[in-house]
């Protein structure tokens, strides 16, 4: 990375730390950058002191995780953000249950933009928003522990402990005059204990703190299957969430809002075709308009297919 890029990264994050009213600590704890590189890179200096007289210079990977963070695009970018109506009604949705503090579930299908939508929220409101990515093998233990991480407590060994002091740490916040919110994306991989862990939460930060899980129509299905099945908590969990369910709009397949610089009306046909969702479209799009601003070709189906490596027999022309 050129100096004179890590200097403008330096530039924009003094700039976002001033907007934002961020400590030092929080903007390292945000954005996964040790306090120690923040203060030299903020300063100018892209060294760090590594002890015995030795001095390193610090790897261009966290000037890009500074970049990302802050939404400072460090190269050219092939894909251009557009507000759909799933983007706008995210972001409506998290303010509207950041501003009350409710508990709500927020309804999407894959690739609609979701994760897209809370990491620009994020980086809106990093002082008391909180993100948790929920994984496919995550157990509940795994769930408290992500929760503990983003808040970087240090709290006790026993589960119901570790809840206190989660509930604890964000009640402070909003003691503290800030609008707490725990968000926790791809919640359909939530299973029974972690969501009557999110019902347990809910009754420790009610009116304190906004919760909020957001998913797949699986993570509604789900919650059905255990509550017909009457499962321990589930049913005391969806009185909680039963009002609070939002559903994002349907994909637009056509697209129209991403294909406009694209002329060819067979390719845009072809990436109707192949393309299930907004994410499978930003998939494709970038890497072909990289590859057709390096080559100087013009995209087409056939330019496409090759740089994707899709063969024809895939995707073929419907008769």
């Amino acid at each position: 990375m050129e100096p004179a890029l890590k200097l403008e990264i330096a530039k924009h994050s003094r700039k976002y730390i001033t907007s934002k009213t961020l400590s030092q600590v929080d903007f390292a704890n945000k954005s996964g950058v040790p306090k120690e590189y923040i203060t030299n890179i903020l300063k100018g200096n892209f060294e760090i002191n590594a002890g015995a007289d030795k001095v390193v210079v610090i790897a261009d990977k966290y000037f890009q995780k500074l970049a990302d963070f802050i939404g400072y695009e460090t190269e050219a970018s092939y894909w251009e953000n557009r507000a759909t109506p799933q983007f706008i009604s995210i972001i409506a949705n998290l303010q509207d249950a950041k501003k009350y503090r409710s508990t709500s579930l927020i309804i999407g299908e894959t690739g609609s933009g979701k994760s897209h939508g809370i990491n620009l929220f994020l980086r809106k409101y990093p002082t008391d928003t909180f993100v948790v990515t929920i994984g496919s093998t995550d157990n509940l233990t795994d769930i408290i522990d992500k929760i503990i991480d983003v808040l970087k407590i240090t709290t006790g060994k026993s589960k119901s402990k570790k809840l206190g002091d989660i509930a604890k740490k964000l009640k402070s916040l909003k003691e503290a005059g800030l609008e707490p919110q725990l968000i926790f994306d791809e919640s359909e991989y939530m299973k029974q204990p972690a969501l009557c862990s999110v019902k347990e939460l809910h009754d420790y930060l009610n009116k304190y703190c906004s919760l909020v899980l957001i998913g797949t129509q699986q993570l509604l299905s789900n919650i059905d299957i255990l509550r017909k099945r009457n499962k321990p908590g589930i049913p005391q969990f969806y009185r909680r969430i039963k009002f609070g369910i939002r559903l994002l709009p349907a994909v637009d397949k056509s697209f129209k809002l991403f294909l406009n610089d694209i002329e060819s009306i067979e390719v845009k046909k072809f990436l109707r075709r192949i393309c299930e969702n907004y994410g499978e479209l930003h998939d494709v799009l970038v890497p072909v308009k990289r590859e057709a601003e390096r080559t100087g070709e013009t995209i087409t189906e056939d330019f496409i297919r090759k740089v994707l490596n899709l063969p024809i027999s895939l995707y073929a022309k419907r008769s």
